[in-house]
């Protein structure tokens, strides 16, 4: 019985330490057409909630992102190479993207954004996604 009541109260005593756990997420985001302009991205949780916006600086064609003090879940990100830092993603005839962008898992949008079941991934420790954008040329 002492045991087993040691045992409980071990579970108890480190069970809050992982829940509190807090992780940093980096996107690394390679093959940008050229260095002009900014990366403006999103963060969003499991239920499409956006948790951090902001904007990223280009050097030698790549954007390093970092997101620190996250606990473990499912998130999706996105992100645009704003090249002529107007703040939104540029269209042309039928609202074709004319810059870059892209989403979490490199998932490929046709005819629209993905699904945003398919830009989750799960973090569950420190972690780096590698991510590259989706450029239209017509």
């Amino acid at each position: 019985m002492k045991t087993l009541f040691i045992t409980i109260a071990i579970f108890f005593i480190f069970m809050p330490v992982k829940s509190l756990a807090q992780y940093n997420l980096i996107f690394e985001i390679t093959g940008l057409r050229n260095n002009n302009g900014n990366i403006l991205y999103e963060l969003f949780d499991q239920h499409h909630k956006s948790l951090k916006v902001g904007t990223a600086n280009i050097l030698n064609k790549k954007c390093s992102i970092v997101i620190e003090n996250l606990k473990a879940g499912k998130y999706a990100f996105n992100f645009i190479h704003d090249e002529n830092k107007n703040k939104k993603l540029d269209t042309k005839m039928l609202f074709i993207p004319i810059e870059g962008y892209g989403y979490s898992n490199n998932i490929e949008a046709k005819f629209g954004p993905p699904a945003f079941n398919k830009w989750l991934f799960e973090l569950n420790g420190n972690m780096t996604m590698k991510l590259n954008p989706t450029y239209l040329n017509f």
